[in-house]
């Protein structure tokens, strides 16, 4: 279902995320160099689906929103350094709630916020 979402960590240097998201909502895979481009183009495809509903409306700076695209249709489906399946379950209070697995260890945690998830992450990948 569109609910989980693939997170292929390719590089991770200086915690700087880079890799690429693939979700069945599109057909190829969405690349991002860093981690603020990461959670704003996870951002941009949660609110694609419109699942989960947002709680409350994210400010900007910008009139405008970018839609993403896929960058290509070919693409593995396993991150150079790291793997995981992130399934997001609500979004309340400006962040996100869910769980996340880390695919190469088949660990799975909880995360309440962003900052959770990231810090997760940066757990498995340092």
């Amino acid at each position: 279902m569109f609910r989980e979402t693939l997170v292929c960590i390719d590089q991770y240097d200086h915690k700087v995320l880079s890799g690429r998201i693939i979700s069945p909502y599109y057909e190829g895979c969405i690349s991002f160099e860093s981690t603020i481009e990461f959670l704003l183009r996870m951002e941009s495809l949660l609110e694609e689906m419109n699942w989960p509903q947002s709680f409350s409306s994210i400010r900007s700076f910008k009139t405008t929103e970018e839609k993403i695209a896929p960058k290509s249709h070919e693409y593995v489906k396993e991150g150079k350094l790291a793997t995981f399946y992130l399934r997001v379950l609500f979004r309340q209070n400006a962040s996100w709630q869910g769980s996340v697995v880390w695919h190469e260890k088949m660990k799975i945690e909880s995360f309440r916020s962003v900052l959770e998830l990231l810090t997760l992450m940066d757990s498995a990948l340092s």
